[in-house]
């Protein structure tokens, strides 16, 4: 009698175990966990830090442009006062306004710039016009100023207006050709003692007797 190769039954390895039962979750270890909340906890303060330091910052700009714009319309009154100066106009109560006032913007750190024989700095002086050459100076230099300038520590809120001149630039090229011009020329003595010379030759050939 053969054996019938379907009634033969091979046990799978396995076949106890019940499909699809979830494998036991792998729990970290205290260590582990405490050293995840401290990077979360270190993170955190990081981006708490740069956003305080941003507002910080943006706080300051926002200031400084306010103070800039406040300063920049009392420019106008100050150049008044400078030219009542000027015309020995400010004297009385008028001149302790004007003081209070020049004390109140020099404490927003408020600077005038720009005077007649300081360099010129295109990033603080505008020219307006060019009034020559001078031997004096070695730079271009106001000549006079039109307008006042003003900053406010390195922020510049006003440009000063200025006429500029710059360094005499003579032709060095003419100096030594007069010079050269000059000594080709003989003295007038010489010329004249030359000229004597050449006048007595002929006299004395003519004084020569004749044979």
């Amino acid at each position: 009698m053969t054996e019938n190769p379907a009634d033969e039954f091979v046990e799978e390895p396995g076949a106890d175990e019940a499909p699809g039962d979830p494998a036991e979750p792998v729990v970290p270890s205290v260590e582990e966990q405490l050293a995840e909340r401290t990077a979360d906890l270190q993170r955190l303060q990081a981006e708490y830090q740069n956003y305080r330091k941003r507002v910080e910052r943006d706080r300051a700009l926002a200031r400084s442009a306010g103070e800039a714009n406040v300063l920049r319309s009392l420019l106008t009154v100050l150049d008044d006062l400078g030219r009542a100066e000027q015309h020995g106009e400010l004297e009385g109560g008028f001149k302790a306004v004007a003081d209070a006032l020049q004390q109140a913007v020099k404490a927003h750190r408020l600077e005038s710039f720009g005077l007649p024989g300081e360099a010129f700095d295109p990033r603080l002086h505008e020219a307006l016009f060019h009034a020559g050459q001078s031997a004096d100076i070695d730079v271009t230099t106001i000549a006079s100023v039109i307008r006042t300038g003003y900053r406010v520590g390195d922020e510049v809120i006003r440009h000063a207006q200025v006429g500029v001149e710059d360094p005499y630039e003579g032709d060095a090229t003419s100096q030594p050709a007069d010079a050269e011009s000059v000594s080709s020329e003989p003295p007038a003595g010489e010329a004249g003692a030359k000229a004597g010379e050449a006048g007595d030759e002929p006299s004395q050939e003519a004084a020569e007797p004749t044979e």
